[in-house]
């Protein structure tokens, strides 16, 4: 099929590769490209964040999760698998999507740092958004699929010319669909300069003092972070990165110097459930992939091929009432 298509964050480039996989013919449009979507400014460590259902959201992760462990072993996709640690100040249960990681397992006493009760060890793919999302664009069109940089208002813009659209906007499907219950989970983040870690470190239980994310990645280092619903603003809050650096570095050794090299702001696109779901509007389809709260990156694959099991059986009910013209779009590729 000819499919369009809306985003070219993590899920709409995951999405297109596995659809021209699969066969299909297929274009992105969306208002922004890498390096400017809400996908470059994730940590990003794999972990199912604020996501929902339990229940798909682990079928999903699991299946990502072992694909991100394959592009670990490709050094051009910036994927490393590094072992971790989430530090508990008190004992909680194993964490439900723990069966999913092989290796899951509890901290022993030497593993802790002080003033920690307990931990989770495990090793999960850690990556680079930097260089994964022009690796993604980079595979994307090198499997024949092409990008145009528009602004979309309305899905009848991309029903135009395909019989089938992929959406997968984020927050922006709050505008361009009417879907209130989606809201922002805004999040800042500090990039630093290397630091002596071998591991990463989250520590999440303390809400009233807030979350502490430490991912060293290939050449640098992500501090994090912030949780706050309902706030849109883009703009790099520096009380919340004086916070983000003293919580930082109650986990390093005293004396660590902290270089910070870039302050980020992302909104993530925080919903009561991720809506992958196929819908009919006014005879055509439209397959939804979006609203995957502080996961886009964990679930990014596992959603990317039940998109193609979706698609396929839209082709296969095209296939049998026979073939429909559509008008051939004339955008030419646009990139940044």
């Amino acid at each position: 099929m000819r499919v369009v298509i809306l985003g070219c964050g993590v899920s709409g480039l995951s999405c297109g590769v596995r659809l021209l996989e699969a066969g299909h013919s297929v274009e992105i449009w969306a208002r922004e490209l890498p390096p400017h979507t809400t996908s470059d400014v994730a940590a990003a460590v794999w972990y199912p964040y604020r996501a929902f259902p339990q229940e798909r959201v682990t079928a999903w992760a699991g299946r990502t999760l072992e694909e991100l462990c394959t592009l670990a072993t490709q050094p051009d996709t910036g994927v490393r698998r590094v072992l971790g640690i989430e530090l508990l100040l008190w004992p909680a249960p194993d964490p439900w999507w723990s069966p999913s990681v092989p290796g899951f397992r509890r901290a022993t006493p030497a593993e802790l740092l002080p003033g920690f009760v307990d931990g989770f060890v495990f090793e999960a793919p850690v990556i680079d958004m930097r260089r994964y999302l022009p690796y993604l664009l980079a595979r994307f069109r090198r499997l024949g699929g092409s990008v145009l940089q528009r602004e979309v208002r309305s899905l009848d813009e991309a029903f135009e010319v395909a019989p089938l659209v992929i959406n997968c906007t984020g927050l922006g499907s709050r505008s361009l669909l009417g879907d209130e219950t989606l809201f922002p989970i805004r999040g800042e983040v500090l990039r630093v300069a290397p630091l002596p870690l071998e591991r990463f470190l989250l520590d999440e239980q303390d809400e009233a003092r807030g979350m502490t994310y430490l991912i060293p990645r290939i050449d640098d280092c992500i501090l994090g972070g912030t949780a706050v619903e309902g706030s849109w603003s883009l703009e790099p809050d520096p009380a919340q990165a004086e916070a983000i650096l003293a919580r930082a570095a109650r986990l390093l050794p005293p004396g660590t110097r902290l270089q910070v090299l870039q302050h980020l702001v992302g909104l993530r696109p925080g919903r009561p459930a991720v809506r992958l779901e196929l819908e009919q509007v006014g005879g055509r389809h439209v397959l939804h992939n979006y609203g995957h709260g502080g996961a886009g990156v964990t679930l990014s694959w596992g959603c990317a091929e039940e998109v193609v099991s979706l698609v396929s059986q839209v082709a296969g009910d095209a296939s049998r009432v026979g073939p429909a013209r559509h008008p051939s779009s004339t955008g030419r590729t646009h990139g940044k």
